[in-house]
C-alpha cells in the first residue's frame, strides 16, 4: 500500500495520497490546501487521482477541494452528516479565517459504507465529536486506518468548534476506533503517525 503524507496549510493539516501499489489511480484524503503542489506530487509519484476523500468539513481540510476536482474530474466523497458544515462558513470555522469556503460532496456516505477506489476498499466509519459528521477510514487488509481530527498520537480532536461534542468524541473512539486491532496504524489529521494498541495504553484523553 502506498502512503505518501503531505503537510499543507496555515493549519500544517496532513494530507494523504493513497494507492494500491498495483493501482495507476489514487485517492486524494482530506486536500487542507496546495492543490497545485499535492497534484504535483500525485504525477510525481506515477498516479492519477480518482477520488477526494474527506473526514470532515473543516477549511483547513477542505480548501483545495475544488481545484483538484476540476483539474481531475475525480469524485468527492464525505459522510452525509458533513453536508452543512462543509457548506456553511461560519460552521467550517472558514469565516473566523477571514475567508469564505463552501463546498459540496459527490457521494454523501453511510456509516459502514465500502468505498472502492484505487485498488483499495475503505470503509467508513462515524465518530462524531470532532464536528457532528467526522469519519475515519479503514483499510481492513493493510491495517491502516486515517483518523482525521477524531484521534492524535496521545491525544484527540477539539471539541470547541461548531457542532463539537467531548462526550460524543470519547464514545466514538472507545467504541468504534479501540474496538480495532491493536496492530492498526493510524495516520491523524495533524502530527505524527501512531497506532490503535500504542492510543490504548497511553492516550490520556480517553
Amino acid at each position: 500500500m502506498f502512503i505518501k503524507a503531505l503537510v499543507v496549510g496555515d493549519v500544517q493539516t496532513n494530507c494523504y495520497i493513497v494507492s494500491a501499489y498495483d493501482s495507476g489511480e489514487c485517492v486524494v484524503i482530506d486536500p487542507g490546501d496546495y492543490a497545485d503542489y499535492i497534484l504535483s506530487e500525485v504525477e510525481k509519484n506515477g498516479y492519477f487521482v480518482a477520488a477526494v476523500l474527506l473526514t470532515h468539513g473543516h477549511f483547513d481540510h477542505i480548501l483545495a477541494v475544488s481545484d483538484i476536482r476540476e483539474k481531475t474530474g475525480c469524485k468527492v466523497y464525505a459522510y452525509e452528516g458533513e453536508r452543512e458544515l462543509l457548506i456553511e462558513p461560519k460552521l467550517n470555522v472558514s469565516v473566523a479565517h477571514r475567508m469564505v469556503v463552501s463546498e459540496t460532496a459527490d457521494v454523501y456516505c453511510r456509516d459502514g459504507d465500502i468505498i472502492n477506489e484505487a485498488g483499495l476498499s475503505f470503509e467508513v466509519i462515524a465518530t462524531p465529536g470532532h464536528t457532528i459528521g467526522s469519519v475515519c477510514y479503514y483499510v481492513k487488509d493493510e491495517a491502516v486506518l486515517f483518523s482525521g481530527d477524531t484521534l492524535f498520537e496521545m491525544s484527540v480532536g477539539r471539541t470547541d468548534l461548531p457542532t463539537g461534542n467531548t462526550a460524543m468524541l470519547i464514545r466514538s473512539i472507545k467504541e468504534k476506533l479501540f474496538a480495532l486491532p491493536d496492530n492498526v496504524d493510524v495516520y491523524p489529521g495533524h502530527g505524527p503517525a501512531t497506532g490503535i494498541g500504542f492510543e490504548k495504553k497511553n492516550n490520556m484523553f480517553v
